[in-house]
């Protein structure tokens, strides 16, 4: 029992720390097998673990394909057949059912700039549940009083700071730091690695220098499609906390490839003939909240 306390405790931790994580469970067992029914372990993306579900040639497959799960992003049930011809290679002469169930977050994202638009969207990304990393060399800036939600704190310079924060395919990186030069030297560092999106904050003049720039050296922001600037969705406003909305309202669009289009019904006769109707005050789900005041 404590064994299973202590595992759901590092779960717990593991999803509120951003760590992407699966909680494998065995869910059934027939004839001789390693462990019984309700067996747990935890796994990481590395595949690392604690817990475990019978060790040996059965665990490491466990730990396979709960770390193939966690790439996918999706949880299953699996059997584990422990017969000559089996899917296991062992010879316990018994059958395990487990159930993999993924923790993962969708995305992180990388602050590159701890300044009043950085710490404005790190607060939408806790609002929005999503991790985020800060990073700039300014300590009375980047903080954990400013940014207690944070990942990780990187006291470098932001462009320096890429490496460090280990971005990957899932990462989304904004980049609005204290000056255009060192905006240019971010979107440099971050246009070589596999992020799906990169934003820099600024007016189209200044973006437009900064692309020419990279051009000398050979980098075509232009013709990268990963390449968000000036930053956000033109929703209006100028304050920091509009930009906040704005950029991550862009960064949720680009991850969904959703039109970004409004999702009120524009026409009821329409939505009436496709079975939509607005009717006794009710709107379609639509993934929506039903009902409106």
């Amino acid at each position: 029992m404590r064994e299973s306390k202590n595992i759901i405790k590092m779960l717990s931790e593991a999803i509120d720390s951003g760590r992407n994580a699966a909680f494998v469970t065995v869910i059934s067992v027939g004839g001789s097998t390693p462990r019984e029914a309700g067996a747990k372990m935890l796994v990481y993306a590395d595949g690392s673990i604690e817990g475990t579900v019978g060790g040996g040639t059965i665990e490491a497959l466990a730990i396979r394909k709960a770390v193939e799960c966690i790439k996918k992003g999706e949880s299953g049930k699996f059997i584990f057949d422990l017969k000559p011809r089996g899917n296991t290679g062992m010879l316990c002469m018994g059958k395990m059912e487990v159930y993999i169930d993924v923790y993962k977050n969708p995305f992180k994202v990388l602050i590159l700039g701890a300044g009043h638009v950085g710490v404005k969207i790190a607060e939408a990304c806790r609002l929005a549940g999503y991790p985020y990393l800060v990073a700039d060399d300014r300590k009375e800036f980047a903080n954990a009083e400013r940014y207690p939600a944070a990942l990780e704190i990187i006291n470098e310079m932001p462009h320096e700071a890429v490496a460090r924060a280990g971005v990957d395919k899932d990462t989304y990186v904004v980049i609005v730091t204290r000056g255009h030069s060192l905006d240019k030297e971010c979107l440099e560092a971050v246009m070589p690695t596999p992020v799906p999106y990169m934003g820099m904050i600024g007016s189209a003049d200044k973006v437009r220098e900064i692309f020419r720039r990279l051009g000398q050296k050979k980098l075509y922001p232009l013709k990268d499609k990963r390449v968000y600037s000036p930053i956000g969705l033109n929703l209006g406003g100028k304050t920091p906390g509009e930009i906040a909305v704005s950029v991550l309202a862009e960064i949720i669009k680009v991850h969904y490839k959703r039109d970004g289009k409004h999702m009120r019904v524009m026409d009821s006769h329409k939505s009436q003939s496709s079975g939509g109707a607005v009717s006794n005050g009710h709107w379609p789900t639509n993934g929506q909240v039903t009902g409106h005041k």
